[in-house]
């Protein structure tokens, strides 16, 4: 149909003439209520807006040399955050001369992993990072 019919069909419906794909040869048009249509796009648009969940990450840190009460309040504290949605960076800073056994930090943060594992998985492992070592856990996925 050519653009001149289509347009004097919108008109007589009191209608208007709205391109869908300008690209397309022959260009795809649709008569429609364009202000209807704008509202309702918007309207899409804030209901997915609204469902969409935004994920923030925690950081937990620990020193090389923490006790095990301490341990175990960072550990629930972490359990907390992965619950609640949130990814987690644990780091273990290394004071003074603490930097030369990077092991003990290994072994800290495969403690703090497998006190986590029921709720949270490993995204990236252990790393060091200057004087810190870092791990990140993101939760795992619910059923």
């Amino acid at each position: 149909m050519s653009a001149r019919d289509a347009q004097k069909i919108a008109y007589e419906k009191d209608l208007d003439l709205v391109k869908i794909a300008p690209g397309a040869k022959p260009p795809v048009c649709r008569i429609m209520d364009y202000g209807k249509y704008c509202f309702e796009q918007q309207k899409r648009e804030k209901e997915a807006r609204k469902n969409q969940k935004v994920v923030s990450i925690k950081e937990i840190r620990m020193f090389s040399a923490i006790d095990t009460h301490d341990f175990e309040t960072k550990v629930n504290q972490a359990k907390k955050f992965l619950q609640g949605g949130d990814k987690l960076k644990v780091s273990v800073r290394f004071r003074k001369r603490a930097i030369a056994h990077p092991q003990i930090g290994e072994e800290l943060l495969k403690r703090f992993q497998e006190a986590c594992k029921e709720v949270g998985v490993v995204d990236k492992p252990a790393k060091m990072e200057g004087r810190s070592m870092v791990m990140f856990i993101s939760p795992k996925a619910s059923k």
